[in-house]
């Protein structure tokens, strides 16, 4: 009988559990809870002591509450359906909500990719081109820089998720996975993915390469820059307002290549699908996590602004005491 003729129509996914074991269920469930809630809490405080500090109203941390934003968003895509999946035995997702959560963690994923670039050369202005800065980096300039960055990640994610769906899903509906990620739900179709895969492996790629490429050229130039710098004082300074950033984008695409890009047996095993499963955790709950504790714990002007906002705070208590 042919592909065709057995051919059903889907109208929900069933994620595949992590584990079968209650206890485990219950633990992970806990762990993920506390990690979902940390990074709430961590990226919207960092939003938040933007917006009230005055010394932080600046592109560079115009650009960082953007980022909070998405990572918030980004997390939030994935976590609470994650989490209710741990409790429940059936652990389903429609057809029109696997659409709309690949769209989304796709086109967040794909701005926070641009974001980063932009960030970058705003670093590259600041050090660069100190005197011009406050023009090269006007609002004229940043507010544009961010919306183009969520237009095209957007745009981006519209494309891969309309071919996706447009696909027949007839060899099971058992995703094994922890969201909808496109891969995973590209294995389940028995209609031709090629052009599925030229899209991921060219405009994917091309977004990826183009991104890791300006922020490459963006702190080769800082590198150049900071190396005429006479003092090691004044080389350190420099370089020091740069350092959350590219730990930022380190962790960030080395994610993504570490998840897309390392080599895989071509026939599978459980112990692969574990830890790919686990790779994913890291990638949407831990890493949205780490970059509000890296521009809070290695960044001096976030500290202080933190610091001020503690004063301010106590005093008032006390006065209203």
């Amino acid at each position: 009988m042919s592909e065709k003729n057995i051919t059903i129509r889907i109208n929900e996914f069933v994620f595949i559990d992590l584990t079968r074991n209650s206890v485990l269920q219950i633990t992970l469930f806990l762990l993920f809870l506390v990690i979902y809630m940390t990074t709430l809490v961590g990226n919207l405080g960092m939003i938040t002591l933007i917006r009230i500090s005055p010394r932080l109203h600046t592109p560079m941390y115009y650009f960082l509450s953007n980022l909070s934003f998405l990572d918030v968003c980004y997390s939030s895509v994935v976590a609470p359906k994650m989490l209710m999946n741990l409790l429940t035995d059936k652990k389903s997702i429609s057809l029109i909500g696997c659409a709309v959560q690949m769209y989304f963690f796709i086109g967040l994923g794909s701005t926070e990719c641009l974001l980063l670039a932009a960030m970058a050369y705003d670093r590259y202005v600041a050090i660069c081109k100190p005197l011009r800065y406050s023009v090269l980096m006007s609002p004229r300039v940043c507010i544009p820089l961010v919306v183009g960055s969520y237009v095209l990640g957007l745009l981006h994610s519209l494309v891969h998720t309309v071919f996706t769906f447009k696909l027949s899903f007839c060899r099971s509906n058992e995703i094994n996975h922890l969201y909808c990620d496109i891969t995973a739900l590209l294995s389940l179709s028995c209609s031709d993915i090629y052009i599925n895969e030229l899209l991921i492996f060219n405009v994917g790629g091309l977004l990826e390469i183009t991104t890791i490429l300006s922020v490459l050229v963006s702190y080769a130039y800082i590198l150049a820059n900071i190396v005429k710098i006479s003092s090691a004082a004044g080389r350190l300074k420099a370089f020091s307002t740069c350092t959350s950033h590219l730990t930022a984008v380190t962790i960030f695409h080395g994610g993504i290549l570490i998840l897309h890009f390392r080599p895989k047996s071509s026939t599978g095993s459980s112990i692969q699908d574990v830890s790919d499963k686990i790779l994913a955790v890291f990638y949407t709950i831990v890493i949205p996590l780490l970059n509000p504790l890296i521009y809070s714990l290695r960044n001096k002007e976030v500290v202080d602004a933190l610091g001020i906002l503690q004063r301010k705070m106590f005093v008032s208590k006390v006065h209203f005491s």
